[in-house]
């Protein structure tokens, strides 16, 4: 999990993570990183390249979308936001093989809303208003796994490419749809890769039984919300958090 600033960690988002504390008791190991940590990390493990660019993510939900591709392609394991909160369920299958789980998405552009899973993941079920992609929470994987490498890449690359003043898309330069790029560009390649993406890859369509993102929260009507932010240079709040 991430935050970037764990002195002022909002008390709504501190209870999601204390949801997944049981997971302690059976042997699970939870990590919670702020932004130095992240650098820390980044630099020790994928050196001064990947911590320059890591540097240049300009705002908090950036700077999570980018640490996660890094922690999970060096440690593998289990990636999940910190507004996350744990709704009880094992969780000991999904950690059975080492292909990357991750839950899929689907957005009606009609509504400006998102399709429940229960409904767009139907046999048969479309629209032609609805744009399906991958979400990059949770991430799931055994550590080097090609499409967090190749998410990475094409991370890295896109930010290495801004220029002096320059704030690209988030959702698209580092978050899902990123991920969801990456997927594709893997399996368009001629080289069999199509059929190795395939075999690595498992879309959890039930993971909202596992956890669910909390609404509302109290960042969310500020600019940490990555959404009131996207394009705009980013300036924490001067209050405290709540």
């Amino acid at each position: 999990m991430f935050w970037d600033d764990l002195e002022r960690l909002p008390v709504d988002v501190g209870e999601c993570i204390e949801s997944w504390k049981p997971l302690q008791t059976k042997g699970f190991d939870v990590f919670l990183f702020d932004s130095n940590g992240a650098i820390e990390f980044i630099a020790n493990h994928l050196g001064r390249r990947h911590e320059n660019v890591y540097r240049k993510c300009y705002h908090p939900a950036m700077q999570s979308d980018y640490f996660r591709l890094c922690y999970i392609l060096v440690e593998g394991g289990c990636y999940i936001d910190a507004d996350d909160a744990h709704n009880g369920p094992s969780v000991e299958s999904l950690f059975d093989d080492g292909r990357l789980k991750i839950q899929p998405l689907c957005y009606d552009v009609a509504t400006d809303r998102m399709v429940p899973p229960e409904i767009f993941t139907k046999p048969g079920a479309d629209a032609p208003t609805w744009i399906f992609y991958f979400n990059n929470n949770p991430l799931l994987a055994a550590p080097g796994h090609p499409i967090i490498e190749q998410a990475l890449a094409n991370a890295t690359t896109a930010i290495e490419r801004m220029t002096d003043g320059e704030l690209p898309e988030i959702q698209s330069t580092t978050g899902p749809g990123n991920l969801t790029r990456s997927i594709f560009d893997l399996a368009q390649q001629d080289d069999g890769t199509v059929s190795t993406t395939v075999s690595t890859l498992h879309v959890l369509h039930d993971w909202e039984n596992v956890a669910s993102s909390r609404w509302p929260l109290s960042y969310r009507s500020d600019r940490r919300n990555w959404r009131l932010s996207n394009c705009r240079k980013y300036q924490p709040p001067k209050q405290d958090c709540p």
